[in-house]
């Protein structure tokens, strides 16, 4: 019998053993209460940089799952930011869910996106100006099922945040 709490990749999908790893670290941790973004960050945004994204831009175990880094201000401090996040393409638009890996509060780069939202983002080694929107319910409705695909810890995480319902972040290109 299989455990609800550990979400299916679904269609019969083999997993590799990093996949398996990954997932059932980062679950463990998040029943934990364990969050590592905040210290895990500065390591990932310092790799991807220096290597021009070489080197951190796929999640370990996820060839299909890429990395992009967003700069973002702090809402109230001002202060610069670089969060590393994993992104789904649909078209022109690129779209990043604010999961916080399913905690039960919106991450900072999501209070600060919407305080500043024209900002910049890297994938490899190439920095795109973007404007930052919340998707609507109907667009969220197409992207969250396509960031469970992506990665099915999305599902667990949704679960994980309770009543908080996962925002999805639409950035398009600026002029």
């Amino acid at each position: 019998m299989s455990d609800p709490n550990i979400p299916d990749p679904g269609r019969g999908a083999k997993r590799s053993l990093v996949a398996r790893l990954v997932e059932s670290s980062s679950q463990f941790a998040n029943k934990r209460g364990i969050y590592l973004g905040r210290k895990s960050t500065k390591l990932h945004v310092a790799l991807y940089r220096r290597t021009k994204g070489r080197l951190g831009n796929r999640m370990p175990g996820w060839p299909g799952t890429r990395i992009l880094l967003l700069d973002h201000v702090g809402a109230r401090t001002g202060t610069h930011r670089t969060s590393p996040l994993m992104f789904h393409t649909d078209g022109d638009i690129i779209a990043i869910a604010a999961s916080k890996a399913g905690q039960p509060t919106h991450p900072a780069w999501f209070h600060n996106l919407k305080a500043n939202p024209d900002t910049t983002i890297q994938i490899g080694d190439r920095t795109h100006p973007v404007r930052a929107r919340v998707a609507d319910d109907a667009e969220r409705n197409v992207l969250w099922p396509k960031f469970i695909e992506l990665f099915p810890s999305y599902d667990f995480y949704q679960r994980r945040a309770g009543d908080r319902k996962i925002p999805v972040v639409i950035l398009t290109p600026r002029t």
